[in-house]
């Protein structure tokens, strides 16, 4: 076989169906944020403003995070030095982890070097816990749940997004006596709409079955301490099991998962890509730590509530120009261009013509025919930034010559 020429074909298979990602080199300005350096391919550079970041608060260079790793760095070191079991378990990832129970009003939280790991490892693990069990995914789940619900090797049934009728259709068919879990998500990242955590909690009850909820895109945004949706609603007493990213509203790195006492020691004990797998740096466990404790003060709930009306105003003003705006009331603003050779058109021009940086969101991240550009205004963003996109959206929607439609939900 011609090696070489495989690779070829692969490659240019993504860029005949203009799905080929292009990595924009950027470096974030410390105490800027959202504006950073775009490092151009010619060599030169120019100022930005990052508008599809997930560091949704701007905590990744807030002074109490820094301070903390700093604090850390210099007491311990880069690295752990090890794995969890064999010299990796420091008072800096203990600490973390009790923040994260307490958060969740779980017993125990365990730490992991990220939350796609988090998933896949736990999900992947229950079924060795509970012999015979039976995972129902939501259609839309994240691609770390797939993969771990896949490689378990036990049963899995698949329901349509959002669809408890459906669920309830499938839990009915299966066996009463089988171990059960629903894995599910409290918001969906690429429509941001929200997950029925209620309805799907009645049905765990109603059919025995545990709870397992993916708050990645919540944790840190929603709740009176930054808990999540779960916590919002009023429902974290209901949910079995936690997964949460350290890397997305917390600024820092990592993920975990959050549950009782037996559960995280199961889980701990039986899962591969805990054990096998070095444990975060300490300095990166103390900013984590540090922005989670920030974010369950007042001070948290004042950059939320930026953020929610920072993601109000954007959605109008883009309303308004008649721009085709998913909106399920999160703080995610997903604007529908459905062809991606022209969605990667707009993000190219909106970088280099106006200083904008927003990555295309193509397939396989989202189906076919639905590629969009995905905003994702933060606490610092500022209003004169916001009118610079949304004319900036203006003059390329009509440049490109796209259809303008109503708002959608």
């Amino acid at each position: 076989m011609d090696y070489n020429q495989a690779l070829d074909r692969a490659i240019g298979r993504l860029h005949e169906e203009g799905r080929y990602r292009t990595f924009i080199d950027i470096e974030r300005q410390k105490g800027a944020y959202p504006k950073a350096t775009w490092n151009r391919p010619d060599g030169s550079t120019s100022e930005i403003t990052v508008w599809c970041g997930n560091d949704y608060l701007g905590m990744g260079q807030h002074p109490v995070v820094l301070a903390a790793m700093h604090e850390a760095l210099d007491a311990v070191g880069a690295g752990s030095g090890g794995t969890r079991n064999i010299s990796g378990t420091t008072a800096y990832h203990k600490r973390l982890e009790e923040e994260l129970a307490d958060l969740h009003g779980k017993e125990a939280a365990l730490v992991f070097s990220s939350a796609y790991i988090a998933n896949d490892a736990t999900l992947s693990t229950l079924p060795q816990l509970f012999p015979g069990l039976i995972t129902y995914s939501d259609s839309l789940n994240h691609a770390s749940m797939i993969e771990g619900i896949r490689r378990h090797g036990g049963e899995k049934r698949i329901f349509r997004h959002n669809d408890v009728a459906h669920l309830r259709e499938l839990l009915e068919a299966d066996d009463p006596a089988a171990p059960k879990v629903i894995a599910f998500e409290s918001i969906y990242s690429m429509d941001g709409d929200f997950g029925p955590i209620e309805a799907i909690c009645d049905l765990a009850d109603e059919f025995g079955a545990l709870t397992y909820i993916d708050e990645v895109h919540a944790v840190g945004m929603y709740g009176p301490r930054g808990a999540g949706v779960a916590e919002r609603d009023g429902l974290m007493d209901r949910i079995d099991i936690f997964n949460g990213t350290l890397g997305k509203a917390y600024g820092v790195f990592g993920g975990y998962i959050a549950a009782s006492a037996k559960m995280v020691d199961a889980v701990r004990s039986y899962a591969k890509g805990f054990i096998f797998s070095t444990s975060l740096p300490p300095a990166i466990a103390a900013g984590a730590r540090a922005s989670i404790a920030f974010l369950k003060s007042a001070e948290g709930q004042k950059l939320r509530d930026a953020q929610q009306l920072h993601a109000k105003i954007l959605k109008m003003r883009l309303k308004g120009l008649g721009m085709p705006i998913i909106d399920h009331g999160s703080h995610i603003v997903p604007v529908h261009v459905g062809n991606p050779v022209h969605c990667k058109a707009l993000s190219d021009m909106l970088l280099s013509d106006y200083g904008i940086y927003v990555q295309p969101i193509n397939f396989p991240t989202v189906p076919r025919g639905t590629e969009r550009l995905r905003f994702t205004p933060s606490p610092v963003h500022d209003a004169t930034q916001i009118d610079h996109l949304v004319k900036a959206m203006d003059a390329l929607w009509a440049q490109c010559a796209l259809n303008r439609a109503e708002a959608s939900a």
